[in-house]
């Protein structure tokens, strides 16, 4: 199963399954019978429930976790939108190969497969405030460059980007999707300010008057988006097909996601969003997502770090979840 256009991507978005409702119902039915108090573990009781779902399993565990980082240079990235150099892009995937980089530490620390994507990065998009940042070609190979990066044995997926100049894409695909002005979604990123986040909420409002109304959210992703972020959005689609559960990272990972979700609305049914960032306009993409994220510990680094971390608390839920004993195993008194 694949797909060479977009609108093959819109027919598979438009058939995505959804959980298994038994497990959803054994899980809760085990989740009362646990050697607690209803509601003592609060929301990891919710997350196990999703998990299961998701898993088709009533006490699963997760044993396969993967982390995807995908990189891409971005046209825009030459309007001085961000405090580094596209090299910088380069540069942070051979620190990632290296097993250098914090998201390496991260994976490592809680048990996860880390694989590295980069996706052309001698041929940065084109400058979104002059017209489309892809091609429909281009966006469907970076699409299924994603699609094909993940694991069908992978149990827990998390995808992470790296790309200088991509949070004011995401940014500029909140905006859109959103609505607001450019002022409300776009923030430091790298660390921009002053004069510098000033021209960058300019160049986010010009890529916003190059392009009218948008089809949907694959059409966004298309105009305004990066390769990264396209391969972001295509790992999800196939890890909803195969019945993965993802934790969303950040700012430009949820601007990726959004663009599914403003598509097929439920598309991120199977996401649950790992942290909320320091980027200013973050808590408020979520808000529209409906998202709550599970940690929030003022990280702006990108790379799946958040989404890295939250795997710690989601085996947590799991653990507790699928190795505590019932009330009948144990021999107390359930009341």
């Amino acid at each position: 199963m694949s797909f060479d256009t977009l609108d093959e991507v819109r027919a598979l978005l438009a058939d995505i399954p959804g959980p298994d409702a038994d497990a959803i119902a054994g899980a809760a039915a085990r989740n009362g019978q646990l050697t607690k108090p209803p509601g003592a573990l609060g929301r990891l009781e919710e997350l196990a429930q999703w998990y299961a779902g998701w898993r088709g399993d009533v006490r699963p565990e997760i044993r396969a976790p993967q982390v995807i980082i995908f990189a891409g240079n971005h046209g825009v990235a030459a309007r001085g939108v961000s405090a580094f150099p596209p090299e910088v892009t380069v540069q942070m995937v051979a620190n990632f190969e290296q097993g250098g980089a914090a998201i390496n530490q991260l994976a490592k620390a809680f048990g996860a497969r880390m694989d590295v994507v980069p996706l052309n990065l001698n041929r940065p998009t084109a400058d979104f405030t002059e017209g489309p940042a892809m091609r429909e070609d281009e966006v469907v190979a970076a699409l299924r460059s994603g699609w094909d990066a993940v694991d069908a044995a992978t149990d827990l997926l998390v995808v992470g980007e790296m790309g200088i100049g991509n949070t004011t894409s995401a940014a500029a695909i909140a905006a859109r999707l959103f609505g607001g002005d450019a002022g409300d979604w776009t923030g430091r990123g790298t660390g921009v300010e002053g004069d510098a986040l000033a021209l960058k909420t300019e160049v986010v409002g010009d890529a916003l008057a190059a392009h009218g109304a948008a089809t949907d959210g694959l059409d966004v992703l298309m105009r305004l988006g990066g390769r990264e972020l396209a391969g972001m959005a295509g790992a999800m689609l196939r890890a909803r097909v195969l019945r993965i559960p993802v934790i969303m990272d950040g700012f430009i990972c949820t601007a990726a996601a959004a663009c599914l979700e403003h598509t097929v609305k439920g598309a991120l049914d199977h996401v649950v969003a790992g942290h909320q960032s320091d980027e200013a306009a973050h808590g408020a993409m979520l808000e529209a997502l409906d998202k709550a994220p599970l940690l929030s510990l003022g990280l702006r680094l990108g790379e799946g770090s958040g989404a890295a971390l939250a795997i710690g608390v989601l085996k947590g839920a799991i653990a507790c979840h699928s190795g505590m004993a019932t009330f009948a195993e144990a021999g107390v008194s359930d009341g």
